[in-house]
């Protein structure tokens, strides 16, 4: 990505992001206090996640599920959700607090999605383009597996499953998202996102 590139991206991530925490916080703010009712703790779910150039950061979601200790890959039918986290994570509303991450410049509209550490040191040299970018809340990863935890609930071991097929499968799309970037891929893949 050359360095206007770069710019570009970066400037209408600030104006992106700052628009929607605007127009959104109330939707962000109900939902927050949803969140904490429904879970007994704090509205907002942080996450150590692997940003750019393999710095660690915090990522802030809305929580769905219930503080109990468990696996990190999410299956449709996992005990662990609540009901409105459910719908949350149906709608997509558990995403928009990352609007800040993105304005912080941890993250980028789109890109790969951030990994929890583990994953991210898994890649191979030629894999690490992928960290050369800022972390998306959308890209081509997200959009092929939006359906990930209904799939995962359909295989006998998710874990397995998501580390020996999902995950290298997002890895060679996000790949091909850094290698192939263009301005207009990016406006495709949010216009994708936002009509679902």
């Amino acid at each position: 990505m050359s360095r206007l590139g770069r710019a570009t991206k970066r400037g209408f991530d600030i104006l992106a992001a700052g628009a929607g925490l605007m127009l959104l916080s109330p939707i962000i703010l109900v939902t927050w206090w949803l969140a904490a009712r429904d879970t007994g703790v704090s509205g907002f779910f942080v996450q150590k996640r692997i940003g750019l150039h393999g710095r660690p950061f915090c990522l802030v979601k809305l929580r769905t599920m219930r503080p109990v200790e468990g696996s990190t890959v999410t299956t449709g039918n996992d005990a662990r959700l609540t009901p409105l986290g459910r719908k949350l994570r149906a709608w997509k509303l558990d995403e928009l607090p990352q609007l800040w991450n993105v304005l912080k410049g941890e993250m980028s509209l789109v890109g790969p999605r951030p990994d929890v550490p583990g994953f991210a040191d898994a890649l191979d040299d030629s894999d690490r383009m992928i960290l050369s970018v800022r972390p998306g809340i959308t890209g081509p990863a997200t959009l092929r597996y939006r359906d990930e935890e209904a799939l995962l609930s359909g295989v006998e071991d998710p874990e397995e499953y998501n580390r020996d097929v999902i995950w290298p499968d997002k890895v060679r799309l996000n790949r091909a998202y850094v290698e192939n970037w263009s301005f207009a891929t990016d406006l495709r893949l949010i216009w994708r996102t936002l009509v679902g």
